[in-house]
């Protein structure tokens, strides 16, 4: 591929990963982000210490906080922010871009009030004849990874199988390696959901159980997961793959999780303000859980771990008593899918 010049929306620890992926690849990147102090570390120190504190940045890659000159000349746009900050910049996009370009996102969750995809709201907001189709990019991908290099596969997915393509050979290479898929619905809602299990993950290793446990919340959180994916319209089998069991192994299991490490500390006993303060991190699953479980009650889709794990974050639960009540649900067949 010819190098392409990309305009990354977000310069968190996945939008700074990504972006050195991309220059790796011989690309022109620039990042936007609305923090000058950030903007000028990046620019100047080549680092961005509030995520990597020992990460040295390529020279190449710059920044701004002006949307209108990091878009100018840009052939692909990648958004990588907050859910719930997806709309007001992709109205900011619309308002200044002047020539169609091809458009990715990498955010994980389900906006609040609409519960709508992030791709949803990408084609509601930024007008047709200024892009192609969305394409999403999820998957089993911790950025502290990514960023040194480490060995890491995701999905690219499109309704249109012309950009998933494009997307995959934009970011692949020696440690990174994309598959493509035309599952828009089906990836997304598993890298959306899949938080939600991990702020419950953590909760049980925050209140002291072990491997078994882990493996009935992955295995059983999947299931409830495939559930609501499927009456949304997805295919089943994307849940078995990258960006569903993929995705749900790494976030479930690891510190470097900031969702796993909420869930640890809730368990642990401290309170939802206090972590959310602490973080310094948007934690997606706590917001799309009340998306996720507000849908599921629209949807009538039976999803106990996400509405307990509700109940926890936004009713006061107590994360053990939650678990006991869990347990005492009515006996199912497996099979049930219930």
């Amino acid at each position: 591929m010819i190098s392409q010049n990309i305009a990354i929306l977000g310069p968190g620890s996945w939008g700074t990963a990504l972006s050195q992926v991309l220059t790796d690849n011989g690309h022109h990147v620039i990042l936007y982000g609305d923090s000058p102090a950030q903007i000028a570390e990046i620019n100047e120190q080549h680092t961005n210490k509030r995520f990597f504190k020992d990460i040295v940045l390529d020279e190449r890659i710059h920044a701004s906080t002006d949307l209108k000159e990091v878009l100018k000349n840009a052939d692909t746009i990648l958004f990588v922010v907050p859910t719930k900050a997806t709309r007001l910049v992709a109205k900011q996009v619309a308002r200044v871009l002047d020539h169609k370009v091809h458009i990715l996102h990498a955010s994980k969750g389900l906006e609040q009030g609409s519960h709508e995809r992030i791709s949803t709201i990408l084609e509601e907001e930024i007008p047709a004849e200024l892009r192609g189709e969305i394409t999403v990019v999820s998957g089993p991908s911790h950025a502290e990874e990514t960023i040194v290099r480490d060995i890491t596969l995701i999905s690219a997915a499109s309704k249109n199988q012309k950009d998933a393509k494009y997307a995959q050979e934009l970011l692949s290479n020696d440690y990174m390696r994309l598959y493509t898929n035309t599952d828009v619905v089906g990836v997304e809602t598993a890298g959306a959901l899949k938080n939600i299990i991990a702020v419950g993950a953590g909760a049980l290793h925050g209140l002291g159980f072990g491997d078994n446990a882990k493996a009935a919340i992955i295995t059983r959180g999947l299931a409830e997961i495939t559930r609501l994916g499927v009456a949304m319209g997805a295919q089943p089998l994307t849940y078995i793959g990258l960006s569903g069991v993929g995705d749900l192994i790494v976030t479930g299991t690891s510190k470097h999780s900031r969702n796993w490490r909420a869930g640890d500390a809730l368990g642990r006993g401290e309170k939802l303000a206090d972590i959310e303060a602490n973080m310094g991190m948007v934690i997606e699953g706590v917001s799309t859980c009340k998306a996720a479980y507000e849908l599921s009650q629209a949807l009538d889709i039976e999803m106990p771990i996400t509405e307990t794990i509700y109940k926890v974050l936004y009713e006061g639960l107590e994360p053990r008593k939650g678990i006991l009540g869990m347990m005492r649900r009515e006996a199912k067949q497996e099979n049930e899918f219930d």
